[in-house]
C-alpha cells in the first residue's frame, strides 16, 4: 500500500455509509473491519496525472525513503528553471539532458518512462485533471498505462489515493491478495507465504461483487488485515 507524507483533502465519499454496507453485506469482512478500527485513509492533495505519475514511477521498485530521496533531487534539478516548489513541465523533462536526470539516481529506464510520460501528456494521452475526474475508473486505466512503464496497479493506486475513487480492487496487489487469505481463507499469520497460498484473481472478484461499489475500502482493510498479522 503507497505510504505518502504531505497534505491532505477530504475523501468524496463517505466512508461510514461504505463501512456499514460492507459490514452488512460480507459479516466476515464486518469482523476485519470491527478488529481494524476507523478508516483513516486520506487523499494526497491535488496533483496533476503527469506530477503523480512522475512520482508513481521514481517509486517504482524501490523502498520509499530511497525513491524519496531521488523525487528530491530530481526537482532540486530543475529549480534554477521552474523555482523552489515548482513541479517541472512535461517540456522541461523532455528537454532535460539525460546526465541531469542520471545524477538525481534516476536509472535507464525510469528517464525513458518520464519522456514517454511527459510526451503522452503534451499529445493528449495522460488527460488534464479536469479531465480525468470526469471519466471513468476502466478509461482511466486504459489511457494511462499506453504510457511505457505504467501498468495497471500503478493507475489503480491513484485512482484509490490520489483521485479517491470508492469502487477499486486492486488484484494483483500482493497485500490485498494476502488480506484476502487471512481474511477468507484460514491463511495463519504465522505461516511463510508461498505464491500458491495466495488468491487467484477471479476467486478474489467474485467474493467482491457483494463490497461494491465500495471496493476500494475493503481493499483498505485487507491491507489493515496485513499489519494486524505482523508480530507485535
Amino acid at each position: 500500500m503507497p505510504r505518502r507524507s504531505g497534505p491532505t483533502r477530504k475523501l468524496p465519499y463517505d466512508p461510514a455509509a461504505a463501512i456499514a454496507a460492507l459490514s452488512a453485506a460480507d459479516p466476515k469482512l464486518g469482523r476485519l473491519i470491527d478488529r481494524a478500527g476507523p478508516f483513516t485513509l486520506r487523499l494526497a492533495s491535488s496533483q496533476s496525472p503527469f506530477e503523480a505519475l512522475t512520482e508513481s514511477i521514481i517509486y517504482q521498485q524501490l523502498h520509499g525513503k530511497a525513491a524519496a530521496t531521488i523525487h528530491a533531487r530530481m526537482l532540486a534539478g530543475f529549480e534554477p528553471i521552474c523555482g523552489v516548489g515548482q513541479h517541472p513541465t512535461p517540456q522541461h523533462i523532455l528537454d532535460c539532458p539525460t546526465p541531469q536526470l542520471r545524477a538525481a539516481g534516476l536509472s535507464h529506464n525510469k528517464i525513458l518512462a518520464l519522456r514517454d510520460l511527459a510526451a503522452k501528456t503534451l499529445d493528449g494521452t495522460v488527460p488534464t485533471l479536469a479531465r480525468i475526474r470526469r471519466m471513468s475508473d476502466a478509461d482511466i486505466i486504459e489511457h494511462l498505462t499506453q504510457v511505457r512503464g505504467i501498468g495497471k496497479w500503478t493507475v489503480e493506486m491513484m485512482l484509490i489515493f490520489r483521485l479517491g475513487r470508492a469502487d477499486v480492487l486492486p488484484t494483483t496487489d500482493y497485500g490485498v491478495r494476502k488480506g484476502f487469505a487471512l481474511t477468507f481463507q484460514g491463511l495463519k499469520p504465522a505461516t511463510k507465504v508461498t505464491p500458491d497460498l495466495l488468491p487467484k484473481p477471479d476467486v478474489m472478484e467474485r467474493r467482491a461483487k457483494k463490497w461494491a461499489p465500495w471496493r476500494s475500502v475493503a481493499s483498505w482493510y485487507l491491507w489493515r488485515a496485513c499489519d494486524l498479522a505482523k508480530p507485535e
